[in-house]
């Protein structure tokens, strides 16, 4: 853990706790996990229980970044569903109660895996760790968001085109300086983009290992965080984030699982993995998802660099974190546009 910010007021936290949650009992103590790079997050501790407080970063933010409040309406709503997520408690959007708008939410225990490749695990568990994320996946798809009260979650039209025009807003605006191979990308993605997609579902939009709480022992999946960029959309998105994220080099920063031998491993290769998911969710044709995971590294370049930037002007959340993220900008960049090759 963290130091916790001096920014995290806990006399002011103690009190929207005590006024909201009836159950509450402090006194509360805090620590800031290392997770959390957009949206700053604290585990709280207190007599009644642990609980997790996420909140939006200081200074200037981009239009539509750190939708905490988003982040609180889908998992309220999925808390009817069959999908683990973390039980919420309160949306306090007045920023001037502990400074910043903030929800509350349980604190789930179990493993978060930041390393895809699995370290340490046995080749049954790493097994066992993939078929649950395949699981939880096909099961996030095959959800009925209008039953969930998520009609109005997203916009209706063509979800790559909304997306591609979304994040190259909001690269440009937080660009520091321009490089050749972004400009290539960003005109193959345009001309590119799929035809409007006939299937329509709530989509994670950052489905990667470190965004999931595996029960300590079993290996089930017992909670699904960080919903901060979900909306309704294409399918596809999801399955080219987890792609995107295995064409990155394997290791602690680049957290990929380019140069292991995945099978020695028990870990799926693409292919295996995207064809169990087809079968799971009724999908009879193997989608093409080139477009998806150039866009994936596109979407995680332009995220960086919106890092990059609070890093440079001093309210990044982690600021050691972001600038060791910063170096991965031309990385993500180059790794679509070998991918895109790689596909020709």
């Amino acid at each position: 853990m963290e130091p916790l910010d001096s920014e995290l007021n806990l006399i002011l936290v103690e009190k929207a706790l005590r006024r909201r949650m009836p159950d509450f009992c402090g006194p509360l103590t805090a620590e800031k996990t290392p997770n959390g790079q957009s949206n700053p997050t604290y585990i709280i501790s207190s007599k009644s229980g642990k609980y997790i407080l996420r909140r939006k970063p200081d200074g200037v933010l981009l239009p539509s970044a750190h939708a905490v409040e988003r982040e609180y309406r889908v998992m309220t709503a999925l808390a009817e569903s069959d999908l683990p997520v973390p039980r919420t408690h309160f949306l306090c959007e007045d920023p001037s109660e502990i400074g910043s708008v903030f929800f509350i939410m349980d604190y789930v225990p179990g493993n978060v895996f930041t390393d895809p490749g699995l370290p340490g695990l046995s080749i049954y568990e790493r097994e066992m760790v993939y078929d649950q994320m395949n699981f939880g996946l096909a099961k996030l798809h095959k959800l009925k968001h209008e039953i969930l009260g998520l009609s109005d979650y997203g916009k209706k039209g063509n979800y790559f085109e909304r997306q591609y025009s979304r994040w190259s807003r909001q690269y440009d605006a937080s660009a520091t300086e321009k490089f050749s191979e972004m400009d290539d990308l960003q005109q193959w993605l345009k001309i590119n983009i799929p035809e409007e997609e006939k299937l329509r579902c709530l989509v994670h939009g950052d489905w990667r290992i470190d965004n999931l709480i595996y029960k300590n022992g079993s290996f089930h999946l017992v909670a699904v965080i960080d919903w901060e960029i979900s909306t309704l959309g294409n399918p596809l998105a999801d399955l080219g984030t987890q792609l995107m994220q295995w064409e990155m080099p394997a290791g602690e920063e680049t957290r990929g699982l380019g140069g292991l031998n995945r099978k020695s491993l028990g870990i799926p290769n693409n292919n295996d993995y995207v064809e169990k998911y087809a079968k799971r969710v009724g999908i009879t044709e193997i989608p093409d998802l080139t477009f998806a995971v150039a866009f994936s590294f596109f979407r995680m370049a332009a995220i960086m660099q919106g890092v990059k930037k609070r890093v440079l002007e001093g309210n990044a959340s982690n600021p050691e974190w972001g600038i060791k993220g910063i170096n991965s900008i031309q990385l993500f960049v180059k790794k679509a546009l070998e991918y895109i090759k790689s596909k020709d």
